[in-house]
């Protein structure tokens, strides 16, 4: 296990956590959801606490204790004083190490988990995002959703959770990360004293991501329609993941942002647009959704379409300086944050093995010109497969064919245009 932390010596608290390389990509399909599911019954007793036990002993220093599961990563984290820091770790090697799985906790677990299930699907926008993930990698662990179906979820029992985290606990896949008020030596040695009970190999590699891209469009009576539109985006290490980064920024990364300013405030065709990328261990997704209704998703599509010919095109040297200004803030701002700080060294060792300095990410940022942008937007954009999906009232939106067509159209690529 690695032990990182993160010295912010005016502090007198301290956000510590194990971050684990394994997410719901690590499943199989009769796995969809177990590892959430884990995640969820690590709090609900071990073989010297009560669930009830774990809340209160940790309250009664006035912490926290959370989880979380993502695609690629789970985290369980806990916020303290700084002299709490020993029972923080204790509790935490304790839920991972020593968790019972009690019958009737997991199936109250399930239930939980079942209503959660429940309330994505009662949300148009969580459905949306489901599928757009299930069709950008069809029949593939990336593509399946977190939490799992009601069938999956149902379908697991204490030996499932236990064969799970012998299989995807190692100690090599996990990081002890802390920062704020913390002492690194004491933390490596809480680390030998309390984590012992990990397998020394680590877990056997997911396998490759392969995107397809494709469309799924779920007609439904809502009073409109989830629309989003997405392409194969970059890995982490990508030379580009910068530059992809930032060329979701320029198009929708804020009310500055090319398809805000033209699509809602000149147009007015939505309430919010906005575009993003998802960056994974060996691929990506370039994405950006909008709501709209039925009037005017025949007129958004094509503006869309537009927008996107012209990143390819027209992006300006202002627009990047912008956008990097962005990034380089929102970077700088979470360093004032221990609990953000945490994960960010947590999840740079788990994909890079070491800590990036803040001064690298900036320089790096930095050196992203308008040309990289344009360049890597007709990658991204012109030529490929486009993933299409929508929900609720979808009658004549374009489909994904003529969103590749007309993509396909636009202009060869001109580097020294600007």
């Amino acid at each position: 296990m690695t032990v990182v932390t993160d010295q912010m010596s005016h502090l007198k608290t301290a956000a510590l956590g194990v971050w684990v390389r394994t997410g719901s990509r690590a499943e199989n399909v009769h796995q969809n959801g177990i590892t959430h599911l884990l995640e969820h019954m690590a709090f609900k007793g071990t073989k010297t606490r009560t669930a009830r036990g774990i809340a209160e002993e940790i309250e009664a220093v006035g912490g926290e204790l959370n989880a979380s599961t993502s695609i690629e990563h789970t985290n369980y984290y806990a916020r303290i004083l700084a002299e709490d820091t020993p029972l923080a770790v204790d509790i935490l090697a304790d839920i991972l190490q020593n968790s019972t799985f009690d019958a009737q906790e997991l199936t109250r677990e399930q239930h939980v988990i079942l209503q959660e299930i429940g309330a994505a699907n009662d949300s148009p926008d969580d459905q949306a995002f489901d599928l757009f993930q299930e069709t950008a990698w069809p029949d593939q662990a990336i593509g399946r959703p977190i939490l799992g179906t009601p069938e999956t979820v149902q379908g697991f029992n204490r030996d499932a959770l236990n064969a799970y985290l012998a299989d995807r606990y190692r100690a090599p896949d996990m990081v002890l990360a802390a920062a704020g008020a913390v002492d690194h030596e004491e933390l490596v040695a809480l680390a030998r004293e309390k984590f012992g009970g990990f397998n020394s190999e680590p877990a056997a590699p997911e396998s490759e991501a392969r995107y397809r891209g494709g469309e799924t469009l779920r007609p439904k009576e809502l009073m409109e329609a989830q629309v989003l539109i997405g392409f194969e985006g970059r890995p982490y290490k990508s030379k580009d993941y910068y530059a992809i980064q930032i060329l979701a920024s320029v198009l929708g990364g804020g009310m500055s942002s090319r398809l805000f300013q033209e699509i809602r405030e000149k147009h007015g065709l939505c309430y919010a647009i906005y575009s993003f990328h998802w960056a994974f261990s060996d691929t990506g997704l370039f994405g950006l959704h909008a709501a709209t209704s039925q009037e005017d998703l025949a007129a958004l599509m094509p503006m869309i379409v537009e927008e996107l010919i012209a990143a390819t095109q027209t992006i300006t040297d202002e627009e990047v300086a912008r956008s990097r200004a962005q990034i380089r803030a929102g970077l700088m701002m979470a360093l004032e944050s221990p609990a953000a700080r945490a994960g960010q060294i947590a999840r740079q060792i788990l994909v890079h093995n070491r800590v990036l300095d803040p001064d690298e990410i900036s320089s790096k940022i930095e050196a992203v010109t308008a040309a990289d942008i344009r360049r890597v937007a007709h990658e991204t954009f012109v030529g490929t497969v486009p993933t299409l999906t929508a929900i609720g009232p979808v009658d004549g939106i374009m489909t994904a064919d003529e969103l590749a067509g007309r993509l396909q159209q636009s202009p060869v690529l001109r580097a020294a245009s600007m």
